[in-house]
């Protein structure tokens, strides 16, 4: 079996393996390239008919071209996207440049994240996280619990082997089950190009510049890059230094913001 396959093999059989435990469980939809493969191999696991919800949460400073995709292929799949938003913060002009990154992730992310859960009754969501992406997400499981405060203990992770996962204890809220988390940005793109996946043309080079992270538009900035097809960002990849999420603005400040935005709730 190929390196492909075999990691598509093994994010479908946790993807299985979560619903089977927590079958009031969503999909976290970020629409980025990663999230996309998720939902993609969510839609393999299940015969191309998902038995959850896919969850977008909007802070209302993405990309319109992530909007348009969103509802392209929520049409084109056909599956059916609950946007969660914090109206109260949106409508007090929540801001990066005034409140702050950590104030406004917290805010338009992880408190509209938490609000969903306990609205949708959650008992588990997938996320399309890596751990190659930040150090900080290095330290993650693929079963990773929460507590009734949506926060995460870092410090005091459950073990995982032989592919045996603890089951939700008497203190674990939900579960956050990362079914990608040991792919590579490389895996990523060749799983694209393999499987003809739709891409947000956010990550090909204009002018000189493209993204290979994108969220917020307030909050990412693109790359030098010549690449404008996906072959030549494969080839991109296998030589470049810059790291991939050298564009967001919060992992640029410190890797502390990054772990206290994941240990309140964060992607």
């Amino acid at each position: 079996m190929d390196h492909l396959s075999e990691l598509e093999n093994r994010s479908i059989y946790t993807i299985r393996e979560a619903y089977h435990q927590y079958p009031k469980m969503g999909l976290l939809w970020s629409i980025g390239k990663d999230s996309t493969v998720l939902l993609h191999l969510c839609l393999k696991a299940f015969l191309g008919k998902l038995p959850f919800p896919v969850l977008h949460i909007d802070t209302s400073y993405k990309f319109k071209q992530m909007y348009e995709q969103r509802e392209a292929l929520a049409k084109e799949w056909g599956f059916k996207v609950i946007v969660a938003k914090n109206e109260k913060a949106l409508a007090e002009g929540m801001n990066p440049e005034k409140e702050g990154r950590l104030a406004c992730c917290t805010a338009l992310k992880t408190n509209a994240l938490q609000t969903a859960i306990q609205q949708q009754g959650f008992q588990a969501i997938l996320l399309g996280i890596r751990r190659d992406e930040h150090g900080i997400r290095a330290k993650e499981r693929v079963f990773s619990p929460r507590n009734f405060n949506f926060q995460w203990d870092y410090q005091n992770q459950p073990m995982e082997i032989w592919e045996q996962y603890k089951p939700m204890g008497e203190n674990d809220h939900h579960y956050r089950v990362h079914p990608i988390l040991s792919w590579t940005e490389m895996d990523i793109w060749q799983y694209t190009q393999r499987e003809k996946l739709p891409i947000v043309d956010l990550y090909f080079a204009k002018d000189g510049k493209r993204f290979r992270s994108i969220g917020c538009e307030r909050c990412c900035q693109p790359v030098d890059s010549a690449a404008v097809t996906l072959p030549e960002i494969l080839e991109e990849l296998r030589t470049t230094k810059t790291s991939e999420r050298a564009g967001r603005a919060q992992d640029k400040e410190s890797a502390y913001m990054m772990q206290k935005l994941r240990s309140l709730g964060y992607m």
